[in-house]
């Protein structure tokens, strides 16, 4: 099948409308979601390579499941007018039929044969009596009725018909919906491939490798290494675009490679606006950048631009924020581009284990784990510098935009970091 590449984005298509300064998290994400189309071009794959790829198509049963009508249990079948009230007893003919194994003829009226789960019905047999209902000796087999018609059995294509619909385009595969498409007789898909995405670091004061001799002014590379991760983690080609100082030639050479060999850049570091946030001045000067102040803690800036038609996400510097922003915006946006649309992250509600007064103004995403009674706990402190608090958390608390008086047992929704496909 040849490739196809899809359109690029519009190189606007992130601009925000004049006189917009601080925009509400809901609002941030709906016109994210308006910009954004899939830009990955579709393969053929065999199905069972398929888990984690999205269809790039819809599936149809190419035969009904099950594809005759067959046994559900172990037992003894018949015609339905050959039972009863009270007890029948009726001869059983010789042979049997077993899955794979079908039965040779067919069974005449009055007559019953043995007959094993996932065996086609033979011809003169609709209805089935469970093995342990069921008396046999002499070559004959005695039950009691009355019995239901087409007891124990299932009807070709009970569960998915020829012709009809399997599963949708822009669903992510997962192990059990390849045992369907094989079923189903799909022995290849029609999928997007991977999202590639690159994943660059900037800032004099990162070393990138971790354990290298550092400096006391320098830190070690903590974002490439989380956001790589989080890239496979959401089923996308994670390339790595390395580390570069605040050195705009450089850094312009990287997202140059970026847009040539991915489909969308996520940086991090420089995303601001000061003296030494160079991404967002070349975003600004070379690109097309529209720099959003979310209503956000932790997080606030956002550099959303283009590079060459390529999306880039700048990312904040503090991995904190990197994180919430990324599992945020990131995350959905990546989906979306990837062909498996949009997708909300599912949280629900738990009682809270702690006491916060939330000013108004700002949505609010805290670090947090369900203790054994269920409660949210949250990290000991809100401070966006804490990395250890990514770890320790199992998920994220979010507080609404308004103002919130939070208590013990007030309830708070949950995020689980699996919501976010952080795995």
């Amino acid at each position: 099948m040849t490739s196809l590449t899809p359109p690029r984005l519009r190189d606007d298509c992130f601009a925000m409308p004049q006189g917009v300064d601080w925009v509400p998290v809901d609002d941030a994400l709906a016109r994210l979601r308006a910009a954004l189309h899939p830009v990955a071009g579709v393969e053929a794959i065999p199905t069972h390579a398929a888990r984690g790829r999205i269809l790039a198509r819809d599936t149809l049963a190419l035969r009904s499941n099950p594809p005759r009508p067959n046994s559900a249990v172990d037992g003894y079948g018949c015609a339905h007018a050959a039972t009863g009230a009270g007890v029948v007893e009726l001869p059983l003919v010789q042979g049997r039929a077993a899955a794979g194994q079908p039965f040779d003829g067919a069974v005449p009226v009055g007559h019953a044969v043995r007959i094993l789960t996932g065996a086609i019905l033979p011809e003169g047999v609709d209805t089935v009596m469970l093995e342990e209902d069921c008396a046999v000796g002499g070559g004959r087999v005695a039950f009691d009725g009355p019995v239901k018609p087409r007891a124990n059995t299932r009807k070709a294509g009970e569960d998915i018909p020829e012709g009809q619909p399997a599963l949708p385009a822009g669903h992510r595969l997962r192990a059990p919906d390849l045992a369907l498409l094989s079923a189903l007789g799909l022995g290849e898909v029609s999928v997007f491939r991977p999202l590639r995405v690159g994943v660059l670091s900037t800032g004099d004061e990162i070393i990138a490798q971790a354990g290298a001799p550092a400096l006391p002014h320098q830190i070690w590379d903590a974002n490439r290494p989380m956001l790589l991760a989080l890239a496979e983690g959401w089923d996308c080609a994670p390339v790595d675009l390395g580390h570069v100082g605040d050195a705009p030639d450089a850094i312009a050479a990287r997202l140059d490679a970026g847009a040539r060999d991915c489909d969308v850049v996520l940086t991090s570091g420089g995303a601001s606006a000061g003296d030494e946030d160079h991404v967002s001045a070349l975003l600004r000067g070379r690109g097309t950048l529209s720099a959003w102040r979310i209503a956000l803690k932790p997080g606030r800036p956002l550099a959303l631009a283009t590079w060459n038609g390529v999306p880039v996400f700048g990312l904040p510097g503090n991995p904190v924020a990197a994180l919430v922003c990324a599992l945020i915006f990131a995350r959905p946006a990546l989906s979306l581009l990837a062909g498996a649309g949009w997708v909300h992250p599912q949280g629900f509600a738990v009682p809270a284990a702690f006491s916060k007064r939330k000013k108004p103004g700002r949505r609010e995403y805290l670090r947090a784990r369900l203790n054994a009674a269920g409660e949210a706990e949250v990290f000991a402190s809100e401070g966006s510098g804490r990395i250890s608090g990514l770890s320790w958390a199992t998920g994220l608390v979010e507080l609404p935009d308004g103002e919130t008086t939070v208590a013990p047992g007030t309830p708070v929704r949950f995020i689980p970091y699996e919501a976010f496909g952080l795995r």
